[in-house]
């Protein structure tokens, strides 16, 4: 392989034919040139320049040398050169994923905001599947990731959480905890509760619905859904049921299925994630500008923006513009009940 210096010495110097400016466009010494030519010219095995005491110019050998390397520098040039300055900068594209209709209305939230102060960069919003749930990131898809929490990952960055949401159970209409006002983490053990099939990591799982109920009684697990349209058809057919949080009950109310508020359980958070190797100028602006609008909402908790929370348990967490109370009265299927659908921030 042909050492930097080599290939800009023999371009440089193709282009000037004099050692001296050739020198001084590299910064180094003159004998640095001579030596460093000599050295390439060796590697090749046949001379690249014919030397007089008055003029320097190329081989034949030299000159298919020259047609053949100097374009393909110059595209490796200006590739680093564009790498640069979007790095420097907000100007390209930024691929953005996000999970669940609520996040996918948080994340049009800010790319309305972020276009307006950095017009040169483009905001493309992607849907992911609950069966892939970081592959995006992985595959380069996206470069930022709105996604349901936990993610605990070594190549992956674990931003802020923006939407925080209270945790609910959906069950069959005609299943006995459809008439209750709530429930609690213990009637886990009543029922199959679906898993996700696909790429999900253990712990996700276990912390959407985990093993054991806390006095230590066993969680059955039912079938592997792919998405939650699919969990929630299962659910509907009397197969199971599953935790999901609040902003579930408002987007999709399939016919036989009744949701259900839990009474002492940790709320649903959904957060930014990306690449570690791939953080960017342009990421991190949006992980901030994402930041900023949840503070502004109030859809990540007071604690976004700078005030200490009151718990999990504080009355009236949101999502988007959905405010959920847990005296809220489960409703019945079909019906998605007194909650209002999440405005945008050009609602507010």
């Amino acid at each position: 392989m042909l050492e930097r210096l080599e290939i800009e010495s023999f371009l440089i110097l193709a282009d000037e034919l004099h050692f001296g400016r050739t020198a001084e466009r590299l910064h180094v010494s003159r004998a640095r040139v001579s030596q460093t030519i000599r050295s390439l010219e060796r590697r090749i095995g046949a001379p690249l320049f014919e030397r007089t005491s008055r003029t320097v110019r190329l081989t034949p050998l030299g000159r298919r040398l020259h047609k053949e390397v100097e374009p393909g520098y110059r595209r490796v040039e200006q590739g680093v050169a564009r790498a640069q300055a979007e790095a420097r900068g907000f100007a390209g594209v930024l691929p953005v994923g996000y999970l669940g209709s609520a996040t996918g209305e948080f994340v049009m939230d800010v790319a309305r905001t972020f276009g307006r102060i950095h017009p040169d960069m483009e905001v493309q919003i992607h849907e992911t599947q609950l069966s892939d749930l970081l592959g995006p990131l992985r595959t380069g898809r996206v470069d930022v990731l709105v996604t349901h929490f936990p993610v605990a990952e070594p190549d992956l960055t674990r931003g802020p959480v923006v939407l925080r949401v209270p945790r609910m159970l959906a069950v069959p209409a005609n299943n006995t905890l459809a008439k209750r006002q709530s429930v609690s983490l213990e009637d886990l053990a009543r029922g199959r509760v679906f898993a996700c099939s696909g790429d999900v990591p253990d712990y996700w799982q276990e912390h959407l619905a985990p093993p054991h109920t806390p006095s230590g009684q066993p969680v059955r697990r039912g079938r592997s859904a792919a998405t939650m349209q699919e969990t929630l058809a299962m659910v509907g057919a009397g197969q199971g049921i599953s935790p999901v949080g609040a902003d579930v009950a408002v987007h999709y109310t399939p016919r036989g299925v009744v949701y259900v508020p839990f009474s002492d359980a940790e709320p649903v958070e959904y957060g930014l994630v990306w690449r570690t190797a791939g953080e960017t100028a342009r990421v991190r602006a949006f992980v901030e500008a994402a930041a900023e609008l949840a503070a502004e909402l109030g859809t990540a908790g007071p604690e976004a923006a700078g005030q200490k929370a009151d718990g999990p348990e504080a009355a009236g967490q949101k999502t988007g513009g959905l405010k959920i109370t847990e005296s809220q009265e489960p409703h019945a299927p079909n019906t998605p009940g007194p909650m209002p659908a999440p405005a945008s921030a050009a609602d507010r």
